[in-house]
């Protein structure tokens, strides 16, 4: 590992599995300690066993805003109805100790990053297909008919933004799809 701490980005389409491979990753003996999650910020309300400063930290519409106009993000975006954003102190602390900190973003938020943070790692999570693609965030069943529209055709857009990025993981099968991960960022 490298004695200053880096950023590292997962993002792509919602539904690609990049949270499950966030989670993983966080998970294995290989990284831990080496590897931080970062939490966000959110304006959504808290899902099911979703606690306060763990999985987000929930803060109401004009609290975020105050936050946007006080530069205290590292990036942030409206994402379906919702602010999202990075928290810049809680980033600057990891890596002051020489960790790695790891981001699950969306890609407009990793663009901005990169902007910001040139030697920030990306890393694009992809389905094989947008057919697969489907199929899966239909299978979640959490969202409606037009929500997994605009998922789609969000998702159209952002595969545009896979030049921009150090790797991309096709995460047709998980295992193979980890392993690969792993494999990348033990080189980092």
């Amino acid at each position: 590992m490298n004695k200053k701490g880096r950023i590292i980005i997962l993002s792509g389409p919602s539904g690609a599995g990049k949270t499950t491979l966030h989670d993983l990753l966080l998970k294995s003996p290989e990284f831990r300690g080496r590897i931080v999650r970062s939490v966000s910020a959110t304006t959504r309300k808290p899902r099911g066993t979703e606690k306060q400063g763990r999985e987000y930290f929930f803060f109401s519409k004009k609290m975020f805003e105050h936050k946007i106009r006080t530069h205290q993000f590292l990036e942030w975006a409206r994402v379906f109805d919702n602010y999202y954003g990075t928290p810049i102190k809680n980033v600057r602390e990891i890596l002051s100790r020489g960790r790695h900190v790891l981001l699950c973003i969306d890609v407009q938020g990793a663009r901005l990053v990169r902007k910001k943070v040139p030697e920030a790692f990306l890393v694009f999570v992809k389905t094989p297909s947008l057919d697969e693609l489907r199929r899966r965030l239909e299978k979640r069943g959490t969202d409606s008919k037009e929500s997994i529209s605009l998922r789609l055709k969000t998702a159209r857009l952002e595969l545009k933004d896979v030049s921009r990025y150090d790797c991309v993981i096709v995460n047709d099968e998980l295992n193979r799809a980890f392993g690969e991960l792993k494999q990348v960022l033990a080189k980092i």
